[in-house]
């Protein structure tokens, strides 16, 4: 278990972690989504021991990882830009990794390079944006970690790659009952794969839940009222989100789908149906509700 309590983590006057307090559970894959600095990097760096807490704590399995090698040795982090040494190629990692990580599996490291098909020898420098994630991804899973922490770990991978690698993690989870923390702007990949779901903003955790309770617990509806209600006539509907083009009405609720339908129902609709929700229409709502949103920004712009 990964577990922060009251997290705060500082650069200067900056805080990137602001009283963070919350859990990630053992052997499931749990996605980190938020916006632009809201202190994704930089959890997944504290969790991996990189950055020491200026208050707070953030034990992993109980135990504090900065300075702790003995935890480090269960923990494999894949940065945003993956670090290499200057010329090495990959089977030079691979002896590297070796002496680090007590579980460390050659014979998995072969047969990720044969999955992967990028040559042990070759310059990892020389490679491309995705090929070099490749390369950091056979060392992860050749090291048998049992947290793999991964930063925007889809960027630059084609599609056959994106299902290689969730196929992979889910194999590592069911297998090992390892656990995987994902930070990611791709929404739609995280939705494929992840089991729970992290939304930070501004250092801070706006919400963290089970992704089926998230979508069972968030209605997006469709409705045609002729003529269209006020929206005060919609209490005691929790709504994050309200769309009106002539009679139709868009709405994202905080509520079962069928306490919605009775409400709206009573309301004699002309038309009403509920909509399948992503998750990328779930981050926005809950994000416009914090005040981050499209209207905001222009006019913090404007200011």
């Amino acid at each position: 278990m990964i577990e922060a309590r009251g997290l705060v983590k500082n650069f200067g006057k900056r805080t990137a972690l602001d009283r963070m307090t919350f859990r990630i559970g053992g052997k499931s894959v749990f996605g980190l989504v938020g916006s632009n600095g809201a202190g994704k990097s930089t959890f997944l760096r504290t969790v991996a021991g990189i950055y020491r807490p200026d208050a707070g704590k953030l034990l992993v399995d109980g135990e504090e990882p900065f300075e702790n090698s003995g935890i480090k040795a269960r923990i494999f982090f894949i940065p945003d830009y993956p670090y290499f040494f200057p010329q090495a190629d990959l089977s030079e990692m691979g002896r590297f990794f070796s002496r680090i990580y007590p579980h460390w599996d050659w014979k998995c490291f072969r047969e990720m390079n044969r999955i992967f098909q990028l040559g042990e020898k070759t310059r990892i420098s020389d490679m491309s944006k995705g090929m070099q994630r490749q390369a950091a991804l056979i060392c992860a899973f050749s090291a048998k970690p049992d947290y793999l922490l991964l930063d925007e770990i889809f960027d630059g991978l084609d599609p056959v790659m994106r299902q290689l690698l969730k196929k992979l993690v889910s194999e590592e989870i069911s297998a090992r009952g390892m656990t995987a923390v994902i930070a990611s702007h791709d929404l739609r990949e995280l939705e494929d794969l992840c089991d729970h779901i992290g939304l930070f903003h501004r250092g801070g955790v706006l919400l963290e839940e089970d992704l089926d309770e998230l979508r069972l617990g968030v209605c997006k509806v469709q409705a045609v009222f002729r003529p269209m209600p006020n929206r005060s006539e919609f209490k005691p509907l929790d709504i994050i989100r309200w769309e009106t083009h002539g009679s139709l009405l868009n709405l994202v609720v905080r509520a079962g789908k069928e306490k919605v339908l009775a409400r709206l129902n009573s309301m004699n609709p002309v038309f009403v149906e509920v909509l399948p929700l992503t998750l990328e229409e779930v981050f926005i709502s809950e994000m416009e509700v914090a005040g981050y949103d499209i209207e905001n920004i222009l006019s913090d712009k404007k200011a």
